[in-house]
């Protein structure tokens, strides 16, 4: 347990690390320091809350699960408001309060986890039926993901649904009860991305980047020239000539396009085996907790790393279409920062309770259970 904490620790310092690093590498050439200082200010705000999701026990987490989830519900609704919320290239996801920007789908996403994890420990008796596992979850799931897809936010919508029927299944809810939902979900977002010219042009260009690389599947396109020129050890820290105007947003969605040209394929490699070694890390954790909430919030909060940094990376290589997720721990983005250094010490939570030795209440229940068998 203790050492499952300290690389998952490792893995998340480094990550972060690197990342002010290269941030600050993508947009010296027009921003300067700027988004290093912010992404400094974010990081620090992101540790105090890494620290204090350490220091508490998780398990009162239950008490405002409900609460939680009903005012990342309400923010949600704000951000779409016309003067409430901020537009910007389409979609409306931010609050801005002077020059800063807040995310409240980046709130929502941890808030549904915890529900989940509340619901499924609270109904492990129900879970077995359509209406306890699938039908009343089922709302939660609905009305978060809805306002999301609203903002429009795809790439959340997707990320947070495939959590959400991952900890479903893991909560002991029926394949076959929930086969159906996603299926008709999984429907309805192809209908919706068929008749979206943006999504749609995503995808064309994701199966024949030649025919699109000067229109929507620019972007990709040259991260994949970024990506080819850096060769296996990069063209040297600084030195990247794609991050000069051509792929846009590098510091963001795409940043990892030029930690591949200035630092390499073995850098690169390096960052996908550290999110690797991640996931492992919290899997493990998950697998040590105590009681269901604890192993459930502890796989939600594993897979909200692990899924997002699987699409990003998947983006950048063109292996997905173009989601516009950042890499956690890595991107430039404040409220994603501080939501996945959240997530990392829910983690350092759930190893700390689980290796904690037991009460003297639970030994004394334990013992008086012992002693009230009768021999064989």
């Amino acid at each position: 347990m203790k050492y499952a904490a300290t690389i998952l620790v490792g893995c998340v310092g480094s990550l972060l690390a690197l990342g002010m690093v290269m941030l600050y590498s993508a947009s010296m050439g027009k921003d300067g320091a700027h988004y290093l200082l912010m992404q400094l200010a974010w990081g620090g705000l992101g540790l105090a809350a890494c620290v204090a999701a350490a220091a508490l026990d998780y398990r009162h987490l239950k008490k405002i699960s409900g609460p939680l989830l009903v005012l990342s519900l309400v923010l949600l609704g704000l951000v779409l408001v016309p003067g409430v919320g901020t537009r910007t290239h389409g979609a409306s996801r931010w609050f801005r309060f002077h020059g800063l920007q807040f995310q409240p789908s980046e709130l929502a996403k941890l808030a549904l986890v915890i529900a989940l994890a509340h619901y499924g420990e609270r109904r492990q008796w129900q879970m077995r039926t359509f209406l306890g596992g699938v039908a009343l979850p089922g709302l939660m799931i609905g009305a978060t993901l809805g306002l999301i897809f609203e903002e429009p936010d795809w790439g959340s919508t997707i990320l947070l649904a495939t959590v959400s029927v991952a900890l479903l299944l893991l909560a002991g809810a029926r394949w076959t009860f929930l086969v159906p939902p996603v299926l008709l979900g999984t429907a309805g977002l192809g209908i919706c991305l068929w008749h979206n010219p943006t999504r749609i042009g995503r995808v064309m260009a994701f199966l024949h980047p030649e025919q699109y690389k000067d229109g929507v599947g620019y972007q990709a396109y040259q991260a994949m020239i970024a990506l080819g020129s850096g060769g296996w050890t990069g063209l040297g820290l600084g030195n990247g000539r794609q991050k000069l105007g051509f792929v846009p947003e590098q510091h963001t969605d795409f940043i990892l396009s030029i930690i591949g040209e200035e630092l390499g394929l073995v850098t690169t490699l390096a960052v996908a085996v550290a999110f690797v070694v991640l996931v492992l890390c919290g899997l493990y954790l998950a697998w040590r907790a105590r009681e269901p909430f604890g192993f459930l919030l502890a796989v939600g909060v594993t897979l909200l790393i692990g899924l997002q940094a699987l699409i990003n990376i998947g983006v950048v290589t063109s292996a997905l279409p173009n989601k516009g997720l950042p890499l956690p721990f890595i991107s430039y983005g404040g409220s994603n920062l501080v939501a996945m250094l959240t997530c990392v010490g829910l983690l350092l939570s759930v190893a700390r309770r689980a290796s904690e030795p037991e009460t003297a209440e639970a030994a004394d229940v334990e013992d008086n259970v012992v002693t009230a068998v009768p021999a064989a």
